[in-house]
């Protein structure tokens, strides 16, 4: 795994490459809110194998990138950093298709990406993502004070090794959300919502049943309103937020690797 660091509109940012040499493709992954690019090495791994070089950068805020953390004022910035990401993948490997898989607030970036530059991609793969009716950030934002409560390890999957991981990961931020980001989480998901159809670009939505963090009538909602004509979805009986990392994840990758292999034979 290398590093690269880019120039951010909020400062540099910290870019994790699991190269390839001849890649079928360059994956791109987008990480979830509080959280960092390197808790996806077993999917990085899993897509490298299957023939791709995958990048995945750590968000402004987050991880080993630049600014206050956890502090995202402007989706739209966000998503101009993570299009720069793909300006890199590009000039690596140029005419090798482009995938994003985007997780949890990941996928609120992606979702938004491929509305913005969906053009550029061969295929979009959301889970777990925030787009649609997410009822968390109206309801923290009519409190005076947004309250000290983490991500609760134990949504994350129903193997416990990834709660406890996640506990004492130093990359991983366990304060509260701060208001300026959950104001932009309201902002980005109406945006989302109203920024149009995905058209011919394929997708792939995976969501698991028990995810209690992003609950999945809420993102199905958000789903309805942008999928285009090339859609598949997969829904995990009993799986939690973290699809990639829940005890079915197996299965998971298989259905991502399928469909990307679906995509890159059309």
């Amino acid at each position: 795994m290398a590093d690269h660091v880019l120039a951010g509109t909020h400062g540099p940012l910290t870019v994790r490459e699991w190269p390839h040499d001849r890649p079928r493709y360059v994956a791109l992954v987008v990480h979830g809110y509080g959280e960092h690019a390197g808790r996806y090495e077993e999917l990085a791994g899993v897509l490298a194998a299957h023939g791709a070089a995958v990048l995945g950068p750590d968000h402004t805020g987050h991880g080993r990138s630049a600014g206050e953390r956890v502090l995202i004022e402007d989706f739209e910035d966000v998503v101009t950093d993570v299009h720069a990401v793909a300006d890199l993948a590009r000039g690596a490997h140029p005419g090798v298709p482009l995938v994003m898989v985007g997780h949890s607030m990941g996928g609120l970036i992606a979702a938004r990406f491929a509305q913005r530059y969906g053009t550029e991609l061969a295929a979009l793969v959301l889970s777990g993502p925030v787009i649609g009716a997410w009822e968390l950030p109206e309801a923290l934002l009519a409190l005076d004070e947004i309250p000290g409560t983490p991500v609760s390890p134990a949504s994350l999957s129903r193997d416990p090794r990834v709660g406890a991981a996640y506990r004492a990961d130093p990359l991983v931020w366990h304060g509260p959300m701060k208001r300026p980001t959950v104001e932009a989480f309201a902002r980005t998901l109406r945006t989302v919502s109203g920024g149009g159809r995905l058209g011919p670009l394929p997708l792939l939505w995976l969501h698991g049943d028990d995810d209690r963090l992003v609950p999945l009538a809420g993102s199905r909602a958000g789903i309805e309103e942008i999928r285009g004509e090339a859609y598949t979805e997969r829904i995990y009986s009993g799986a939690r937020h973290e699809v990639f990392n829940e005890t079915n994840r197996a299965e998971v990758f298989a259905d991502v690797t399928d469909f990307i292999d679906g995509v890159l034979t059309r």
